[in-house]
């Protein structure tokens, strides 16, 4: 009731999955850093002040719990963001309060990019910039995917490559699941 919506149940039934990913968890990083600090500070004025300043020390420590609940829902917003690609459109869904749900034809992508920083190397990520024909897409710029080679191959694929070729796979895919359901009912 209280959970954000499978991005899967906005797919239409002429669709086929082809990605489906959370952002790497790098992104939360710098949160997680902030968060650290800011507790270690709270931490060592509330040991610093004399006793006879017990309710500075009990807002010090109110604090330190803001900052944690804080970062709890940072990562609780980075466990429900899902981005989704199909073989007709990316869609990414956010937000635990409200439901944004963010929607690209792969029809209108012109241009794709990745690029990796040190960090992105190291730890496993990296930036996907996707244009397209004159506008300003709400997905135009996807940080922090993880594997980004293989979502930039998956991506070329799906814009530039043999349509036959994916049609006839999509179509292989679903008699295959037809053949399987069959099985299992059967």
């Amino acid at each position: 009731m209280f959970a954000p919506r499978d991005p899967d149940e906005y797919l239409l039934d002429t669709e086929r999955r082809v990605i489906r990913i959370r952002r790497h968890w790098a992104s939360l990083m710098w949160d997680a850093f902030e968060a650290v600090a800011l507790i270690a500070v709270c931490v060592m004025v509330s040991y610093l002040l004399p006793p006879s300043m017990w309710v500075l020390q009990n807002v010090l420590w109110y604090a330190a719990l803001a900052v944690v609940l804080r970062f709890a829902y940072y990562v609780v917003e980075w466990w429900v963001e899902r981005l989704v690609v199909t073989d007709k459109r990316f869609i990414m869904t956010k937000g635990v309060w409200t439901t944004k749900v963010l929607m690209m034809p792969i029809s209108k992508v012109t241009d794709l990019t990745y690029q990796r920083s040190f960090w992105g190397r190291m730890l496993g990520y990296g930036t996907t910039v996707v244009e397209s024909a004159g506008q300003i897409q709400a997905l135009n710029h996807i940080s922090y995917l993880p594997r980004p080679e293989e979502f930039y191959d998956t991506i070329s694929e799906l814009v530039f490559g043999d349509k036959q070729k994916q049609a006839e796979r999509f179509s292989m895919i679903k008699a295959q699941r037809a053949a399987r359901g069959k099985r299992m009912v059967g």
